[in-house]
């Protein structure tokens, strides 16, 4: 499979939102908000984005408190926290970084920002999540909330927190046929016709994770058969696994001719 980012409708709203921020006019207002079910492709893109940028992530845990969260922070930023006593050094420490950061980053016309992925896991607990806000606020750092379904719901507990947000909130939806046939396009070795295509966008439901299993099951059927034109087909691949089954995790088979 082609290690080749797509850019799907739900990357360019991701993009909208982060321009979004970079063009606020209150520069508090540095929030934005992702959420969506598993499978749609946010924590791809998030991670792209952080690649691209320097960017920090971090992933939530369970059992994260305010102390696990700064040690989180201070090793996503490379510091040796043993040299550093004290909870206040310690935050003063992680901003101290994140600022440096930030301005070089304007200097060489970038963004950079702070990404806390899966946070559901800790949208709930104020101590955690008023830290994620006095690091944003305190640097007006763009931050990047990413989780599922009920992070909207959480943030409504903290005005202070959701209101920074405002509309720089997107959800990642299905994907659509043409996201489908950019995705197939773009990562599969192989050509896919339309017909499979179709059917693959049909099947996955617009999961971006079941349309790349597909991919790798059309890639390892297309190395061993004799591919026309149109690229592979349904017919070619009629009997064949295409992906497993979100509800029932049973394969899915390219049905033949009827």
């Amino acid at each position: 499979m082609k290690p080749t980012f797509v850019e799907t409708t739900n990357v360019r709203e991701f993009y909208g939102a982060l321009k979004r921020v970079n063009e606020r006019g209150a520069i508090e207002a540095c929030l934005a908000v992702v959420d969506g079910l598993p499978g749609l492709g946010k924590t791809t893109t998030i991670r792209h984005w952080v690649s691209q940028t320097g960017s920090i992530y971090l992933r939530a845990q369970k059992g994260w408190d305010y102390s696990w969260l700064i040690q989180e922070l201070l090793t996503a930023l490379s510091i040796d926290a043993k040299s550093i006593r004290g909870k206040r050094e310690r935050f003063a420490r992680v901003l101290d970084e994140l600022a440096d950061r930030s301005e070089r980053a304007i200097f060489e016309n970038r963004t950079f920002g702070l990404v806390i992925d899966e946070c559901d896991m800790v949208s709930t607990r104020g101590e955690i999540m008023e830290a994620i806000r006095g690091i944003s606020d305190l640097r007006y750092l763009p931050t990047i909330l990413v989780g599922m379904g009920s992070l909207r719901d959480n943030l409504r507990r903290f005005p202070q927190i959701e209101s920074r947000a405002g509309s720089n909130k997107i959800t990642f939806r299905p994907a659509t046929l043409d996201d489908a046939r950019a995705l197939i396009a773009g990562r599969c070795e192989l050509p896919v016709a339309e017909d499979l295509t179709e059917f693959v966008w049909r099947l996955s439901k617009g999961f971006n994770r079941e349309i790349l299993e597909a991919i790798a099951h059309i890639e390892r059927f297309g190395m061993r058969a004799d591919i026309g034109a149109a690229g592979i087909t349904m017919a070619d691949m009629a009997g064949q696994v295409l992906m497993n089954d979100r509800s029932t995790s049973k394969p899915i088979i390219v049905p033949g001719a009827v």
